[in-house]
């Protein structure tokens, strides 16, 4: 028998939003949350750079209680996210359940901030590092602090993936209760990059933007880093309805695969192969009902390549389909990235209404889809996709549907 895999809880810390709610009014304003902040090291170093950062946790991490202060920032952010996400779910992680239940929470760098503090403790002020200096920095703190705090005695590891991180987190969870291996998941991701050696390291690939993001326009010129988390709630399908659960959306689909040709430069043939796996079961549905939530980084490589990648999967039909990048409006939260924008893609399909791209200022002739410039738009969708692709080419695809 076919298992059905479902959504019954979402939970976000974003910059344009800090829970569900307000992550959805942020993104259907358009406004963006991108800043300018100044980062220094040592009374030495300093840059002002554009970020998107999150801002006034300070109540709410208090409950965490004082296990919070044995967290590296981007643990924090899964934590309350995957709070949310739990408590709209109305899971309750019984033995039984927990031992049915995975956790998989990805990041694409980990504890960057307590990386950061440490070398510099160490260099520069003579100071030995933290005695819990490596559970916090560890990838696998948010799965690992998850699991204990629940109770959750499922497969639980951390993904690292890159930019695709919470995308494969997501499908790879989805991939454990189809298999029969887990009845239940916690699944997403989560990054907190902005300190100073991360920030200059970006800058030294010459792909950050001096200004703010601005995916598909022809005046864009390059990515904003943000920090957040993503989570979903995953059930097998009858495992939700017999316990009288509101269903969000079904996962209507899952590709994941790998360029095998740069570490930089996008391929569209690993981009198209990606979508093309996670819509195997949707085959034939009216473009015109389809929302892609795009990868979009604001870079001169990425948006006409995913351009040229959704074309090939939907050839003459791609000129229906409604698109959009929200890194123009959270920036780039690498390997939470997927998490953070499945769940924008969810809440289009749910509310029937398309968050735009943001910063839009001028078509490009390589990008020239409908990219939902600078305003919501009201579009009744029955299938959103998610696409994440990475540095190293690795890619994932979530396919979500309605119920």
């Amino acid at each position: 028998m076919t298992r059905n895999v479902v959504v019954t809880g979402m939970g976000v810390v974003a910059p344009n939003g800090a829970s569900i709610p307000e992550f959805w009014t942020g993104l259907t304003s358009g406004e963006s949350a991108i800043v300018k902040r100044e980062y220094s090291v040592a009374d030495k170093f300093s840059m002002t750079v554009p970020v998107a950062p999150v801002d006034g946790l300070e109540e709410r991490l208090k409950s965490l209680g004082p296990q919070a202060r044995r967290m590296d920032r981007f643990t924090q952010f899964a934590m309350l996210a995957a709070e949310e996400a739990i408590e709209e779910s109305g899971l309750a992680f019984d033995e039984a359940l927990g031992a049915r239940t995975a956790c998989i929470i990805g990041t694409g760098i980990g504890g960057q901030t307590t990386f950061d503090d440490g070398y510099v403790g160490m260099l520069c002020n003579d100071r030995r590092p933290h005695p819990l200096t490596i559970l916090k920095i560890i990838p696998n703190a948010p799965a690992s602090q998850l699991s204990i705090k629940h109770g959750l005695y499922g497969p639980s590891f951390a993904v690292s993936s890159a930019c695709a991180t919470g995308a494969h987190a997501i499908g790879v969870c989805a991939e454990l209760i189809k298999s029969g291996a887990a009845d239940a998941g916690v699944a997403g991701a989560s990054e907190a990059v902005l300190a100073y050696g991360a920030l200059e390291s970006w800058r030294a690939m010459h792909i950050m933007s001096d200004e703010t993001c601005r995916p598909f326009s022809k005046n864009r010129n390059g990515l904003v880093i943000g920090e957040g988390a993503g989570v979903l709630i995953l059930e097998e399908e009858e495992h939700a309805k017999k316990r009288g659960a509101d269903i969000l959306c079904r996962i209507a689909g899952f590709g994941m695969n790998a360029d095998g040709k740069d570490m930089i430069n996008p391929a569209v043939e690993g981009s198209s192969g990606a979508m093309k796996l996670a819509l195997k079961e949707v085959a034939g549905a009216d473009a015109s009902r389809f929302y892609i939530n795009a990868h979009g980084t604001g870079t001169l490589l990425n948006d006409p390549t995913e351009t040229k990648a959704i074309r090939s999967v939907f050839g003459a039909d791609a000129d229906a389909l409604a698109v959009s990048s929200t890194k123009s409006m959270h920036g780039h939260l690498l390997g939470a990235a997927g998490g953070i924008e499945s769940i924008a893609s969810i809440l289009a399909l749910r509310n029937g209404v398309i968050p735009p791209t943001a910063n839009y200022d001028e078509p490009d002739p390589e990008c020239d889809l409908n990219y939902t410039p600078n305003n919501a738009e009201e579009r009744d969708v029955d299938i959103a996709l998610s696409n994440s692709f990475a540095f190293g080419g690795l890619n994932a695809v979530v396919a979500f549907g309605k119920v």
